[in-house]
């Protein structure tokens, strides 16, 4: 990052209320206020053309901090309003957290629709209606399988963006099935959060795969860079084009995510996606949660094993020979982990890091 005129850098206190939050994001967005940064960050001065500043922790378990420009964040809040049809005084609600992207852009979406989100984090009673809002896949889940007072607020929105992780296409289905207009997002915290819409690029954003079949994604909606990390950034930011972790390929002018570029293990010479597991996983057991992971091991190099949290069937028996009929005998796990719920890290997405503790700790 070049080193330019420099603004100071606050932490944002978690128990501001939203409305304190929007007065100060709106004054930060328009240059006449300090930085907000959500999460610690490693200084207190950032380029003057930042306006927020977000931690942020990839699945390989490092953490980040990604400077995000005022004009970047309006970008893509216009341009999020613009695909969904938003119009000045129409209502946001909030139902994610503020440590991360997606939380922050439903606030930056409701200034430039010049009205307050409503906070629903924390909310005591029947929620109230609200014009759009945004979810991981957990909450959609929660909301289908009990959650009433979420399902009636979600089927009352007029639309309701779902990202942070992957959302399988069975519960795409009866989440629509049960009224609720889903818009899939894809993106990260590096381009301002979601910025393909239902595997297309919102407007000012282009995408394309490089020969690596990596996602690259290019325009203003994309970060400075990383705080004190210079050389990570232009690492995977080239010519203007930032190169995700994600594999994915474009079929019929839509952008399909397949899985991340390091998810995939070598186990007894064969090659195994970690996310292609848990697709297919998901997909044929629809009413359970699962995640794949590996543990090294002396002669498989990498031993697949899977975490099940969640009640009733199927067996580990019906899971392995799905598998193996669905991948071939080198998908049969090696190992599972039963557990009550699926440890996350950031918003929707598994710890595998995390995984790997947890079976070593329940194996001694």
């Amino acid at each position: 990052m070049e080193q330019n005129a420099q603004r100071e850098l606050r932490t944002a206190n978690p128990e501001w209320t939203v409305s304190e939050l929007m007065a100060r994001l709106a004054k930060s967005l328009g240059s006449d206020g300090p930085a907000l940064a959500f999460g610690p960050a490693p200084t207190d001065l950032v380029d003057e053309q930042i306006c927020i500043v977000i931690s942020t922790t990839g699945s390989s378990g490092s953490s980040k901090s990604v400077g995000i420009s005022s004009s970047a964040l309006l970008a893509s809040a216009k341009a999020s309003n613009q695909f969904l049809g938003a119009q000045s005084g129409d209502v946001w609600s909030l139902l994610l957290p503020l440590t991360h992207i997606a939380g922050i852009n439903v606030l930056v979406r409701a200034v430039a629709l010049g009205t307050e989100p409503i906070d629903l984090r924390s909310f005591d009673g029947e929620f109230p209606k609200a014009d759009f809002t945004a979810v991981v896949p957990t909450q959609l889940f929660r909301a289908l399988n009990g959650d009433d007072n979420l399902l009636r607020h979600l089927q009352g929105a007029k639309a309701v963006l779902v990202g942070g992780a992957h959302l399988t296409s069975d519960l795409r289905q009866k989440a629509i099935g049960a009224g609720i207009n889903v818009v899939t997002t894809y993106g990260m915290t590096e381009t301002s959060g979601g910025c393909v819409y239902n595997g297309t690029p919102l407007d000012g954003v282009e995408i394309s795969i490089t020969p690596e079949n990596r996602v690259a994604i290019k325009g203003s909606v994309l970060a400075k860079g990383y705080l004190g990390a210079d050389d990570l950034w232009e690492s995977q930011c080239i010519d203007g084009w930032f190169h995700s972790t994600d594999i994915g390929r474009i079929e019929n002018g839509k952008l399909i995510v397949e899985g991340r570029i390091d998810d995939v293990i070598i186990s007894g010479g064969e090659n195994i996606s970690l996310s292609a597991v848990e697709g297919a996983l998901h997909q044929n057991f629809p009413h359970k949660s699962f995640a794949a992971f590996s543990i090294a091991d002396g002669e498989w190099g990498a031993a697949l094993h899977i975490a099940i949290s969640g009640e009733g069937s199927p067996s580990q028996s019906e899971v392995s020979d799905y598998l193996v009929q669905e991948f071939g005998s080198h998908a049969k796990p090696k190992g599972f982990l039963l557990i009550p719920e699926l440890p996350l890290i950031g918003i929707g997405k598994v710890d595998r890091k995390k995984l790997v503790e947890m079976h070593l700790g329940a194996s001694h």
